[in-house]
């Protein structure tokens, strides 16, 4: 209803308006794409958005081949 009722009324307008309103669009667009920049990835994405950029961060970890000996997972040696 409400783009219909705009469309009207952008009909109606000068040139000079309509380019008055087009850089009011682009004031708009400016601000909305400012304010996506600032929300955190993590608050904006979906779930499987996350899961897939923590997979791809995993990916570009160097890979030594190195790994803790066994003894370093054991409960009694963490506490020594």
């Amino acid at each position: 209803m409400l783009r219909d009722t705009l469309k009207q009324e952008i009909e109606q307008l000068s040139e000079s308006q309509l380019r008055k309103v087009a850089e009011f669009i682009t004031l708009v667009k400016l601000q909305t794409q400012d304010a996506s920049k600032n929300v955190p990835f993590w608050q904006s994405a979906t779930p499987a958005q996350r899961v897939q950029n923590f997979r791809a961060w995993v990916e570009q970890l160097p890979k030594t081949g190195l790994s803790l000996p066994d003894e370093a997972f054991n409960r009694e040696n963490i506490y020594e």
